[in-house]
């Protein structure tokens, strides 16, 4: 008798095809951007260990903020009491800490640009993703700052930790998702000295002209609507609903003060979704 060998199937032997080897290629190209933006991350927080006067911007300045505020302006705005104007301001300054440390991004990104970072054998995304990691650790500092700095001087807390992250979450995806415009001005401006003023040129006036420091009650009318519509406002009033702290523009009828947390999560989400694919363009654009 004579023995059968069965061959195996066909497609066991099947070399793989050409859809699998795109899944794995772009599994392999996300690896490589994970890895090097976690590489990028380390090297700035690195940075900050080595010259830690870089942190003056979430630290030192902060600190001088809420002592200015409240005791050289405080009196004068809350009719004489420090206090309640300290319980009003804060969630102000923790929102104008986040947004502020976005000119670093510009700045510290147009130097790495200008240094030659974008000629290094390492994926294009993760020079991007690994400077607004860095630079979210940063607003996470500068956040603490400004609460611990808030409460040794009197300002409380009024709801519970749930409502209390709430808050600081808010603050700081809105603070991360405008990292990403501060990402666009870098590219954008040929030096350093010429990102940082633009950069206070552009969110200087959108800082105070919202209801950040002062109720946009007594504003004129036509600059009342731009205050009530600015993003800066609804940060500033979702924090205030979920610390508890005294909220006036919770008696505007504008769609932005009566639904501030939804409005924080809006232009947050519209945020990212213009600048992200923006600044990636522009970069690629940059290393052709």
């Amino acid at each position: 008798m004579t023995s059968t060998t069965i061959a195996p199937p066909a497609t066991l032997d099947r070399p793989r095809g050409p859809q699998r080897r795109q899944r794995e290629s772009r599994w392999r190209r996300l690896s490589w951007a994970v890895s090097d933006s976690l590489v990028l991350t380390w090297r700035s927080v690195a940075r900050i260990a080595r010259e830690p006067e870089t942190l003056m911007d979430v630290t030192v300045q902060p600190l001088m903020f809420v002592l200015l505020f409240t005791y050289v302006f405080g009196g004068a705005i809350a009719h004489g009491s420090t206090h309640d104007y300290l319980q009003y301001e804060l969630p102000g300054l923790l929102v104008m800490t986040v947004v502020f440390a976005t000119l670093g991004t510009g700045l510290m990104l147009n130097q790495d640009i200008t240094s030659g970072v974008r000629s290094l054998p390492m994926s294009r995304a993760a020079v991007l993703l690994g400077r607004t990691t860095a630079d979210l650790l940063t607003q996470v500092i500068g956040a603490l700052v400004i609460a611990m700095a808030g409460l040794a001087v009197g300002w409380r807390i009024h709801t519970g930790p749930a409502d209390a992250l709430a808050a600081f979450g808010l603050a700081l995806l809105f603070g991360y998702a405008f990292t990403w415009a501060g990402v666009c001005l870098g590219m954008v401006l040929r030096s350093v000295e010429a990102a940082q003023q633009l950069g206070f040129i552009l969110f200087l006036p959108l800082m105070f002209i919202s209801n950040a420091f002062v109720p946009t009650q007594g504003m004129p009318a036509w600059l009342r609507v731009a205050a009530d519509w600015n993003p800066f406002s609804a940060v500033a009033a979702a924090c205030r609903r979920l610390f508890g702290n005294p909220d006036p523009s919770a008696l505007v009828q504008a769609w932005p003060m009566q639904h501030p947390e939804l409005a924080v999560l809006l232009w947050s989400g519209v945020a990212l979704v213009v600048f992200v694919p923006l600044a990636v363009r522009m970069y690629a654009n940059k290393n052709r």
